[in-house]
């Protein structure tokens, strides 16, 4: 017989069920200032005040459970990162310049180095690591062309329990020779990985065409017609990131009519289908990608640090498109989805819309949830939801604390902490219920 594991945790709850938009719209979210949530076998029973939750509670549950007392903090749930690219942690704060140079100089040495297995494993525990230090409990990442990269990223997550997507690059063309599959040999390896990985436990597989230029038109219809035909399997890719890579992108495919009808026209940009930065499209584009049930990974530190563009989130919000945050190691300059919203705060700021805290703190949850199509299982506190989440200190450091003494409205203390926040701020952070990270 089975033994039942029952968890309550107590502290400052807040957590989303829907975008607030810019007006804090009150019935999008819910704040329990003295809030517990009831977790039985890592998945969420319950969430609500203190002493209404425990009240309610089935007989010995209260008397058996394990509690987590983070009174004084807040408790969200963990946060999602949209796109990253885990084998560039280590080019992390490399001089950018601009995007298709530092593909050039840094990115592709980078993964070179992939070849090595045991580099695969060494970047792999320390990325996810890493992220769980950050307060991020699920993420769409990049691998390289290397299928053990893959492998090697995906026993990382599954030995910490974790509910991760990842795949293997697909680069035919442009790119160096050491990092250059075929059509055929990139889709029979993600097969295999697809085999091996996706759909066990908490993983998902992504199908991972780098971007339109490094992967010829048959790489593409043979990426398209293995996604459309198994069901349930991710695709994450770049899409209008850079006006150069835009131009590149009209020599290479002269009979589409954008770079966005190249993802179409292969049948890459459905429901799943996840498209980083989405910086330069028009009104009619964003209908396009949100009305095929695409979504978008809003990476305002890495677009910022690559003098990229402002991706405009205000525009993509009423165009229907789902989005959510990112990091984007490494022109992302740090794992901190804390950090991401200042800067998308910024962004917010260049285009006449600055971010508000609650909004950010939606996209950096079930925004992120949302766009990877996983928010029945993940970023929210809604009964039956798994258990990721974590407890943030709000006056990790003197800057803090000084400043929140000063706020009189939740909306204040979390746009403080939106700003002067970073991984400090993670007190724990939980997998399934469990204790993945203790500051």
């Amino acid at each position: 017989m089975s033994i039942v594991s029952n968890r309550l945790v107590r502290g400052q709850l807040l957590h989303f069920l829907a975008d607030p938009g810019m007006g804090d719209d009150p019935a999008a979210w819910q704040f329990f200032d003295d809030g517990g949530l009831w977790i039985r076998d890592g998945r969420i029973q319950a969430a609500g005040p203190w002493a209404a939750l425990t009240a309610a509670l089935p007989p010995g549950v209260g008397e058996s459970a394990t509690v987590h007392d983070y009174r004084g903090h807040l408790v969200l749930p963990g946060f999602v990162d949209c796109h990253l690219h885990y084998p560039q942690a280590g080019v992390i704060a490399s001089y950018g310049r601009q995007l298709l140079d530092w593909l050039n100089d840094y990115v592709f040495p980078a993964e070179a180095r992939f070849a090595d297995a045991s580099e695969a494993e060494r970047s792999a525990a320390f990325v996810v690591d890493r992220l769980l230090a950050h307060g991020t409990t699920t993420a769409s990442v990049f691998a390289t062309v290397h299928p053990h990269s893959v492998d090697a990223f995906f026993a990382a997550a599954e030995a910490r329990g974790l509910r991760m997507l990842c795949g293997k690059v697909l680069m035919d063309r442009n790119c160096p020779p050491d990092l250059r599959d075929t059509a055929a040999g990139g889709m029979a390896d993600s097969l295999r990985l697809i085999e091996r990985w996706h759909g066990r436990g908490r993983l998902r597989y992504s199908l991972t065409p780098r971007f339109a230029p490094t992967s010829s038109p048959e790489q593409l219809r043979l990426c398209g017609e293995l996604l459309n035909s198994q069901p349930g399997l991710h695709l994450q890719t770049h899409l209008a990131e850079n006006p150069c890579e835009l131009d590149w992108v009209r020599q290479l495919f002269p009979t589409r009519g954008s770079y966005l009808d190249v993802y179409q026209h292969y049948g890459l940009a459905g429901p799943r289908s996840l498209h980083a930065h989405c910086i330069h499209l028009d009104a009619a584009e964003r209908r396009s990608l949100a009305a095929g049930g695409a979504a978008a990974a809003f990476c305002p530190g890495s677009n910022l640090f690559l003098g990229s563009g402002f991706f405009n989130l205000d525009a993509s919000r009423e165009a229907g498109l789902r989005v959510g945050l990112a990091t984007d190691i490494g022109a992302g300059t740090g794992f901190s989805l804390l950090r991401s919203l200042a800067q998308a705060y910024e962004v917010g700021q260049a285009l006449g819309a600055p971010l508000p805290a609650l909004r950010g703190f939606y996209l950096a949850t079930l925004g992120g949830a949302r766009a990877l199509y996983l928010d029945d299982c993940i970023g929210s506190f809604q009964p039956g939801r798994e258990a990721d989440f974590i407890a943030l200190d709000w006056a990790a450091t003197p800057e803090l604390a000084w400043r929140m003494e000063r706020c009189q409205t939740l909306a204040e203390r979390l746009f403080a902490l939106m700003m002067l926040g970073d991984e400090r701020c993670v007190v724990a952070t939980h997998v399934m219920g469990e204790v993945a990270f203790v500051r």
